[in-house]
């Protein structure tokens, strides 16, 4: 019987890993931060045997809550991700399974690969309306890859940023970026000739490589939590952010999304920017357009639940949504989707699944273009 998690975005430091009915794990902390919450690794050895594993430093997780009503994903396959009951008690995050087959794998939510990243991107780059631009290198050597999807090159288009990932254990922001990209691919379809149209669409589907090779909760290799980076980025140490403002700074800025997951909330949400000094009707109009029409479109998108709103003045502008909007006067938003489930539209099999994030990205690509026309 063996815990493994050396492969890309493992996480977990196996305690003890003697007696099936007592597994000892903790979650590793992020290179150079206390951050931890993220695990991903593989069962081996222990077929048809009653086991029990427990992470023992559950509790001083980043967000412990998070692990409060949770139900860990495991698949056989790496293809198929099922929910399973666990329990968190005392601090402590245990597992209870008898595996069917020789090895079994368990993650915080449904893994997204390096390997995955750069197939999608290979696949996006087979269409002559979707081109590519390395914007540089990331701490470990990675590459920060931006996608532009456009018909023709029109300068009177809207300029629309998505990035995603910003935190590296967030994997279904990536999921969402895959559904947002498989759409934006298909030419035949009326939402995608609608959108590229009139929008030049620009997408980072990751913009923390090195921490999701890492197996990272929320940061980079340098133990930055990129969405504290915005205000000052700097080659140092956030040059994945520096690169992508850099960028953004170039094409302007009419539509901002940063895709992101929240660990204790069950709900799909948005998170605007009204703490801004500046912050007026016109954009208040917009930001309630956007989530009125986009919990019309996709029942598993609520706005009664979320974060609450800062007071005028109070933004935090090291955020990038907070950033974004200030300097080029634009919507800017942060979707939040859970790793749990939607209270709402519940799933007892998969729980918040990957389908589910591709398809809230066709809501959300319908609803920008709605706005923008």
């Amino acid at each position: 019987m063996e815990i493994s998690q050396n492969f890309d975005g493992g996480n977990i430091t196996v305690l003890n890993c003697v007696v099936p009915s007592n597994i000892q794990l903790a979650i590793r902390k992020d290179q150079n931060s206390d951050y931890y919450q993220w695990f991903y690794f593989r069962l081996s050895g222990a077929k048809n045997q009653a086991c029990v594993l427990y992470i023992l430093n559950a509790q001083g997780a980043a967000y412990p809550g998070g692990f409060e009503n949770y139900r860990v994903l495991y698949s056989y396959d790496r293809k198929k991700w099922l929910r399973h009951d666990t329990e968190f008690k005392d601090g402590v995050l245990s597992i209870k399974i008898r595996p069917g087959f020789d090895a079994v794998y368990f993650a915080y939510f449904v893994p997204f690969s390096m390997e995955r990243h750069h197939d999608l991107v290979a696949k996006a780059l087979g269409n002559d309306h979707c081109s590519h631009e390395l914007l540089g290198k990331t701490l470990d050597g990675q590459d920060m890859d931006l996608l532009r999807f456009s018909f023709g090159d029109d300068a009177k288009k809207s300029n629309c940023w998505i990035i995603a990932r910003q935190h590296p254990g967030e994997t279904m922001a990536e999921w969402w970026m895959e559904g947002c990209i498989e759409k934006l691919l298909d030419r035949n379809d009326p939402l995608t000739q609608r959108v590229l149209s009139s929008c030049n669409v620009f997408l980072v589907p990751n913009m923390n490589p090195d921490g999701s090779r890492r197996g990272h909760l929320r940061t980079n290799a340098a133990g930055k939590n990129l969405n504290r980076e915005w205000e000052t980025p700097t080659l140092e140490f956030s040059p994945e952010v520096f690169l992508v403002k850099e960028k953004m700074n170039a094409t302007g800025v009419d539509f901002f999304l940063d895709v992101h997951g929240d660990e204790a909330l069950p709900y799909c949400f948005i998170a605007g920017t009204e703490g801004l000094k500046n912050w007026n009707e016109q954009n208040q109009s917009e930001l309630d357009f956007y989530l009125n029409r986009l919990a019309e479109v996709n029942p598993d998108f609520q706005t009664e639940k979320g974060y609450p709103a800062k007071s005028a003045g109070q933004a935090n502008m090291t955020m990038s949504t907070a950033q974004t909007a200030g300097m080029h006067d634009c919507l800017a938003m942060t979707l939040e989707m859970p790793f749990k489930d939607t209270t709402a539209t519940p799933d007892s099999e998969y729980g918040w699944s990957t389908e589910r994030c591709k398809q809230l990205s066709h809501s959300c690509l319908q609803v920008m273009e709605e706005l923008l026309s």
